[in-house]
């Protein structure tokens, strides 16, 4: 990408090779971060904006050199803001910084007092966990496991993280 001013639009072609990437990696992001906005124009055809690059740079970098899971990146830029996830992504090591520190407090967090995991919206056993579907009149078959539209959700993006993973694995074989 040499061969183009800074401030050029990229295609996706060029993004995905740029940054060592599959295209339909691009587009599946695009689906679990609304923060990636390329233009498109005729044919559907993308456009990525230097800021784009430096936002997909950033959540690259957070997912496979961090660790972070893609939840863990929606968290990051909900609480951060995308100029901050674009910055890791340009390179500023501050910003990365910041994410390390907030990384380690919510390890910290994880030794809370009962308490305060009893008030947490993820447990199950808070919201009296997961009801049977005679509980409430939902049309399913009696004595089935319904899960709460926030379980639900956390399963989807579990088993996307997942999908992801064996795409990376049956990549590198």
């Amino acid at each position: 990408m040499a061969d183009k001013a800074a401030d050029a639009f990229r295609t996706i072609s060029e993004v995905a090779d740029d940054l060592d990437l599959p295209q339909h990696v691009l587009r599946f992001w695009e689906t679990r971060f609304n923060q990636i906005r390329p233009m498109k124009r005729g044919g559907g055809r993308r456009y990525y904006r230097p800021q784009d690059v430096d936002l997909i740079r950033g959540i690259r970098h957070l997912l496979y050199d961090e660790g972070y899971t893609i939840k863990g990146v929606q968290k990051i830029l909900k609480e951060s803001g995308v100029g901050q996830v674009a910055a890791i992504g340009a390179g500023d090591s501050d910003a990365l910084q910041a994410v390390a520190a907030r990384k380690a407090q919510v390890a910290n967090d994880r030794g809370r007092s009962p308490a305060a995991k009893a008030a947490d919206p993820l447990l199950g056993e808070a919201r009296g966990g997961a009801r049977r579907s005679g509980d409430k009149e939902d049309g399913a078959g009696e004595g089935v496991m319904a899960l709460s539209g926030n379980h639900r959700n956390l399963l989807q993006e579990a088993l996307f993280d997942l999908l992801e993973c064996k795409r990376l694995l049956d990549q590198a074989r």
